[in-house]
C-alpha cells in the first residue's frame, strides 16, 4: 500500500493520526495513532529486489489499557486482510501505553 492508503486506513479508525509524529505541541489527547514505514525486508532474486516488502508500524497510544480500542484496530486490520504482530509497552515518562502492530506490506 502507498502512504496515502495507510493514511486512509488510520483515518478509518476515527482516531487522530499522523505519519511518524505530530508536530511539537500538536499531539492530541489519547487515543491516537502513528503510522510509519520502518524499513524493508525485500525478496531478492538474481541479485536484485524482485519483490519489495515494506515493514510498516501502526502504533496505538492510550493513557490506560484499552482492550476495546485495540479490538477496533485489530478488526480493521483483519478487514483489510493485513497480518500483524502485536506488542505493548508502558512509556513511563509519557504516561502512555504504546500498542505496536507490525506488518509487512
Amino acid at each position: 500500500m502507498r502512504i496515502e492508503e495507510w493514511k486512509a486506513l488510520a483515518e478509518e479508525t476515527g482516531f487522530p493520526s499522523a505519519y511518524d509524529h505530530f508536530a511539537e505541541g500538536e499531539s492530541p489527547a489519547p487515543p491516537f495513532l502513528i503510522y510509519r514505514f520502518n524499513g524493508s525486508d525485500n525478496f531478492a532474486a538474481d541479485g536484485i529486489v524482485y519483490h519489495p516488502i515494506n515493514e510498516v508500524h501502526l502504533e496505538l497510544y492510550t493513557d490506560r489499557k484499552d482492550p476495546e480500542t485495540e479490538s477496533t484496530i485489530e478488526a480493521l486490520l483483519t478487514k483489510h486482510g493485513l497480518f500483524y504482530q502485536k506488542s505493548e509497552v508502558w512509556i513511563s515518562e509519557e504516561r502512555l501505553y504504546e500498542v505496536l502492530y507490525q506488518m509487512e506490506d
